[in-house]
């Protein structure tokens, strides 16, 4: 399933979205527990739905993914 950049992103569309264009998997369900307990992408509310824009959804992967490294040594080097 390709998601659009442009229209709001509900939390099954966010996970999908966070798989394919950055690799990271974070379910549902993992969202909705990081909307509580902080740490994840942020997201707005629409009454009582929570949507993502993708521009969000692109900065937090930014924010928790390290640069391009050639071993786990240059990891705790930054």
């Amino acid at each position: 399933m390709t998601i659009s950049n442009t229209r709001p992103l509900s939390r099954a569309e966010a996970s999908t979205y966070l798989k394919e264009k950055h690799g990271i998997s974070h379910s549902p369900a993992y969202l909705a527990k990081l909307a509580v307990t902080g740490g994840g992408p942020r997201f707005m509310k629409a009454r009582r739905s929570v949507i993502y824009t993708a521009e969000l959804l692109d900065e937090y992967a930014a924010s928790i993914m390290s640069p391009p490294v050639s071993s786990t040594s240059e990891l705790r080097a930054s």
